[in-house]
This record gives structure tokens, sequence and C-alpha cells, in this order.
């Protein structure tokens, strides 16, 4: 099994950072030989290359705006794509998860499993570092990317920090 564990976000814009700071704390962690951890950033270009060499699990990182306390952990697994994907303008440099997955399909890729760790953010304006809600979300992000490197079953799960 392949898994890709996938950290975005822009560090200049706050909170936004959050996965590029999991992606971090990860690599410094022991990981099974099968698992991938890979900072991208706000390289979603570079994302959906990879992703079209395949993987069994995409485990995807990122600050996310769901209504929710900030601080807040959430673990969701996406459970289809609807309809035929689409070409739609992109820039390399400002591509979100969906522009990603739907440029890997429209480029014949397969998206295996995808998982995604995401937590509310507080503040994404333009300044350096994370509110303490989200740096305290960082090492429970963590844990939870840890059980899904394990665990084959998923259920969507709510962690306040």
């Amino acid at each position: 099994m392949r898994v890709l564990v996938a950290g975005v976000g822009n560090i200049f814009l706050g909170d936004d950072g959050f996965g590029v700071e999991v992606a971090s704390r990860l690599t410094r962690r022991p990981l099974p030989e099968h698992v991938r951890v890979v900072d991208f950033g706000i390289r979603g270009l570079h994302l959906a290359y990879e992703l079209l060499e395949g993987v069994d699990r995409l485990i995807l990182v990122d600050a996310a705006q769901r209504g929710e306390k900030p601080g807040t952990v959430s673990v969701l697994k996406v459970t289809g794509f609807s309809g035929e994907p689409t070409m739609t303008p992109m820039d390399a440099h400002d591509m979100s998860p969906d522009t990603v997955m739907d440029l890997v399909r429209s480029l014949g890729g397969n998206l295996g499993e995808v998982l995604v760790v995401t937590c509310e953010p507080l503040d994404v304006s333009a300044n350096l570092g994370l509110s303490d809600e989200v740096a305290a979300a960082v090492d429970p992000a963590v844990t939870a990317v840890e059980r899904l490197l394990t665990d084959e079953r998923l259920s969507e799960e709510r962690t306040p920090c």
C-alpha cells in the first residue's frame, strides 16, 4: 500500500499554514516505509503530478472553515467524486484541494482512498504563525494522521482543542 500524506496551505496566511506544520512534525517521527509525507504548501500543481504517479491512500492535511470552534480537528473521508472532471482555469500557486483532485481526474489519474485531516482556523489574514487555538491542534492532528496510517476503518471525528 502506498500512502501519501500531503500538508497544504500558505504559511504567510496565519492558520492556513496548519497543514504545513503538521507535515513538518510528521517528517520527524518514525513512519512505516510505505508512507511518504510531503509539505506541498501552495504547490497544488506538484501535488497533482505526485497523485498521477498513483497512491492507494491520500491523507490531505489542511485548514478549512467548516463552522466549528477554532482549533477543532476533523477527519473526513471523501466518498466519491460527482460528475465528470472539469478543466477549470487554474493558478499553479493557488489550487484548492478540489481543483487538484479535478485536475488529476482530468488527466486520467485514479484517486485511491482520500482522507482529509482538517482544522478550523481562527485567522487566515496575512501574518506568520498559527493562532494559539490552531497551534494547540497540531499534535492532535499528528496523532489523527498516525491512526489513519494503521486504521482500515474510518468514521468522521471531531476533537475540540
